[in-house]
């Protein structure tokens, strides 16, 4: 037989369920002021919400609460109900929050009164559960009846009729028609979002960020979302959106080797740079290789094509035919000397006047 009962547990060991109307901790430890049912009066002239205890919160083991490691403990918001116990027992001036539990809420934050949200926002929703939309999938006859909102702005601004590079296929010098691939359009997937309960496991906060780990059968997700709709989405198949509603940096202190085994298109809006060898160390070329039966295809709608070289030289190699063709007048300046070498026949076809200058011309000297 037990006979010592000054433990916890057998010394007026008191239980509580209350609602947090408090969560500015002066000190930063996470703690709560809770009104306590059947402890408290719902009545705040009688007992203001700044005369109830602080309550200390009890973190899962997967957070060290030590040295800022592992979750932050502040998580709960004015609204939420909680359950715990009393360290000091019956003197109930040391409660401690073992969990929060969701409900059903029937009626929105009456701020006069205890047990309630003092700012009024929490609950949002009345007649509706606590559980997340997203988790949740309400249907009625086959259809969403409750989409959360984030998941209808998803789909109403889905991005679609994105243009590619088209070439226009023109002929050649030489009447061959330069072969490249025709411009089309591409669209951005369509939302994957298929959730049923009670796979969904979500987590959002109260200004709109969102994470999603769906293990819902045949529609496993993974989504991440900022409020202002930035945010990545990988499908069932493995398949990964990313949106950036604003700007994006990347900033590597090391290199990057990066493998695309199927198309790449990029289409850009605004101007594109690239700086290569920005610390002047020799060897840090720029490469381009192209496989065979593949070609390199460029073209300016209206502009310029401007090859500048302000030290080094501009080397062409064309292992077959070199064909120019210009639209307009072709000029050539040479400060220093100029060489031509033929191994085969030149023909020169000119429809105007032919005029050499020098100081002197030799004709097969």
């Amino acid at each position: 037989m037990i006979l010592d009962k000054n433990f916890l547990g057998r010394n007026g060991f008191m239980w509580f369920t209350g609602v947090v109307e408090d969560r500015i901790d002066p000190e930063y430890l996470g703690r709560v002021k809770v009104r306590c049912i059947g402890l408290h009066t719902d009545d705040k002239l009688s007992l203001p919400t700044a005369d109830l205890p602080w309550a200390q919160v009890v973190l899962p083991v997967s957070s060290a609460a030590i040295s800022g490691l592992g979750f932050s403990p502040s998580a709960l918001v004015e609204g939420s109900w909680v359950y715990g116990y009393f360290r000091d027992g019956e003197n109930c001036q040391e409660p401690l929050v073992l969990g929060s539990i969701p409900g059903y809420p029937l009626s929105l934050a009456d701020s006069s009164k205890g047990f309630n949200d003092p700012n009024g926002v929490y609950p949002k929703y009345k007649d509706e559960r606590d559980t997340n939309r997203l988790a949740v999938n309400l249907k009625a006859d086959g259809e969403e009846a409750n989409p959360h909102l984030s998941l209808t702005l998803r789909r109403s601004t889905r991005i679609t009729g994105i243009a590619t590079a088209d070439f226009n296929s023109k002929t050649n010098a030489d009447q061959s028609v330069m072969e490249a691939s025709d411009g089309d359009t591409f669209d951005q997937p369509t939302i994957p979002y298929a959730a049923e309960y009670p796979y969904n496991k979500v987590y959002e906060t109260e200004s709109g960020h969102i994470r999603e780990l769906d293990d819902t059968p045949g529609a496993e997700r993974i989504h991440e979302r900022h409020r202002t709709g930035t945010s990545y989405e990988i499908d069932k198949d493995g398949n990964k959106v990313e949106i950036i509603k604003g700007q994006s940096f990347r900033l590597l202190s090391n290199k990057e080797q990066v493998q695309i085994q199927g198309d790449s298109d990029i289409t850009i809006d605004g101007r594109h740079k690239i700086f290569i060898n920005k610390t002047n160390v020799a060897g840090n070329n720029y490469d381009i290789q192209v496989g065979t039966g593949a070609n390199v295809n460029i073209q300016v709608d209206s502009g310029d094509v401007n090859v500048v070289t302000v030290q080094g030289k501009i080397n062409m190699n064309s292992g077959g035919d070199m064909n120019v063709k210009v639209g307009g007048n072709y000029t050539m300046t040479v400060e220093g000397n100029r060489t031509v070498t033929t191994e085969g026949t030149t023909v020169d076809n000119t429809t105007g006047t032919v005029t050499h200058r020098g100081s002197r011309i030799d004709l097969n000297p």
